[in-house]
């Protein structure tokens, strides 16, 4: 009798202890309730923002909500489309000091970007919606009271893709976008590529999936969504796109040859092959017979047209002033493309010592995947 005693006082105490966790627990629970923020401070209501992206920075400020335990609240400014109502906001941000300031300073490129986001087209002038969420990390409560700003987005775009592929009927790889032209990125927001054109439409996108931002061109004015139209013969062309500029140009390339230094001339033109590939087959070489030796140096000039249809060359070489011939154990970097100056003999290549009185392939690669470069196949 004495031991169930015992076993029953010990099963209240244990009731007992569980019941008074609970009520704690629930208790604790209930303190993360907050008020919402009512009162806002700045800017005022409808205010009209210029945005400078490289420079500006706005301010935006409100009345503390209350804590019911009197402790800490965070603070979470959410923005949304002037129709929105910030059930599907299009962005938010924490307050200064990780949320806990009744504060937030913003610079005009994130504000830029928000617009953006919001559907603001560049240059145009459009409304959002902002407003204050406050909580204790749960227990949102979301402020029923909103403002309106007006921003005018600079010229440009608030965001520049990683990557950017040519893609629709007038290109090489047609509107399947899983295969997609993809440009050289050759500085940051810098896109280049070399390939051919023929009649129908193109447009550049962000990625090779159907939701991808893409963009096109008025004029050499580059644009959100679209497509180019192309018409006449086939062309192939340098397509530059600049989106810091916003700009995209397109050269179209009438010829490329190799300069034979020696003799100050074009020795052979190169046919377009394709993906930004120029070859010839069995083009012969001959060295030029000097009193000090025979001279093997060469180059590559390319012709050029631009927009307005203005002639033009360009030129393609090595990296060195100066070279020795090739042979066998010469690095492969030896044969990389970069641009040069127009002069007779400097930053030209050298045949290998068998090319001279024999055929040769030779192939230039401007594939946007690998580093610019050529090849000499003796035959």
């Amino acid at each position: 009798m004495k031991n169930l005693t015992q076993k029953l006082s010990t099963l209240m105490l244990a009731l007992m202890v569980a019941f008074n966790i609970g009520c704690k627990k629930e208790n604790t629970l209930g303190n993360t309730n907050v008020s919402a923020v009512s009162n806002f401070f700045g800017p005022t209501d409808n205010k009209f923002i210029k945005l400078d992206p490289n420079a500006g920075t706005q301010t935006f400020e409100w009345e503390q909500a209350r804590a019911e335990d009197g402790g800490l609240v965070l603070y979470e400014v959410v923005f949304d489309k002037e129709s929105g109502d910030f059930s599907q906001p299009v962005y938010s941000l924490q307050s200064d000091e990780k949320g806990m300031r009744n504060k937030l300073t913003i610079s005009d490129a994130d504000l830029n970007r928000i617009a953006n986001s919001a559907g603001i087209k560049s240059l145009a002038t459009g409304k959002l919606k902002w407003t204050v969420w406050a909580s204790k990390g749960i227990n949102v409560n979301k402020s029923t009271t909103s403002r309106l700003i007006e921003v005018e987005r600079p010229a440009g775009f608030a965001e520049v893709p990683a990557d950017l592929y040519l893609t629709g009927s007038a290109t090489e790889a047609g509107t399947d976008l899983s295969k997609s032209l993809r440009f050289k990125k050759t500085a940051a927001g810098t896109f280049e590529i070399y390939t051919s054109l023929k009649p129908g439409t193109y447009r550049f996108a962000a990625g090779t999936n159907a939701s991808a931002k893409t963009y096109a061109i008025s004029g050499n004015t580059l644009t959100e969504g679209g497509d180019v139209t192309v018409s006449g013969n086939t062309k192939v062309y340098r397509i530059l796109v600049e989106f810091e500029k916003t700009t995209a140009t397109l050269t179209e390339i009438t010829a490329l040859g190799l300069w034979f230094s020696p003799e100050n001339k074009v020795l052979h033109t190169l046919n377009y092959a394709g993906n930004g590939v120029w070859n010839i087959t069995n083009a012969p070489i001959v060295f030029r017979q000097e009193t000090w030796g025979r001279d093997e140096r060469y180059k590559f000039r390319m012709s050029v047209k631009d927009a307005a249809g203005v002639a033009s060359n360009e030129w393609f070489g090595s990296t060195n002033r100066d070279n020795n011939r090739p042979d066998a154990n010469t690095a492969a970097a030896y044969f990389n493309l970069v641009k040069v100056d127009a002069s007779q003999y400097d930053y030209s290549f050298k045949f290998n010592s068998a090319a001279d009185n024999k055929n040769v392939d030779i192939t230039v690669n401007l594939t946007p995947t690998a580093t610019y470069n050529h090849t000499i196949t003796v035959k």
